[in-house]
């Protein structure tokens, strides 16, 4: 039960200290509306132009790939620390590899994919190119 109000405790000490924090901030702060105040901060500069601008897909791919084979090295990390001694424990090798093989091999397939269809290329491919216009075609 001890490990429960330990737990309990802390909880409230995380909730306590951010909302203690906001609450001293908005007491003590000046409050002087300005019109410049609910502008648009563009250091310093006057904005100009719309807010809407076309970002490159390509940089939500590679960021979307990096999480995927970043969880990857998040999965395999543990599975290689108790290989061993799950060997030594006298677990069959093909119950521990079979998983962690199967795992990486659709991890690779997904690499394939993203490789063949240009999404690792920081440049659109010529193949890539030419299959966007061949479906632009047959569409």
């Amino acid at each position: 039960m001890s490990d429960w109000i330990a737990i309990g405790a802390l909880a409230a000490v995380g909730l306590l200290i951010p909302i203690g924090m906001m609450t001293v901030s908005a007491l003590l702060r000046p409050s002087v509306p300005e019109t410049g105040k609910s502008t648009t901060y563009e250091s310093g500069e006057t904005p100009t132009g719309g807010t809407r601008i076309r970002f490159n897909i390509q940089y939500y791919m590679v960021a979307l790939l990096f999480v995927v084979f970043d969880i990857e090295t998040v999965l395999l990390f543990p599975w290689a620390v108790i290989y061993r001694p799950a060997i030594e424990a006298g677990v069959p090798m093909a119950d521990l590899l079979w998983p962690m093989l199967a795992f990486v091999g659709i991890l690779a397939i997904g690499l394939g994919w993203a490789w063949r269809t240009g999404a690792v290329e920081w440049t659109r491919s010529s193949r890539a190119a030419s299959r966007k216009t061949e479906r632009d075609i047959n569409t």
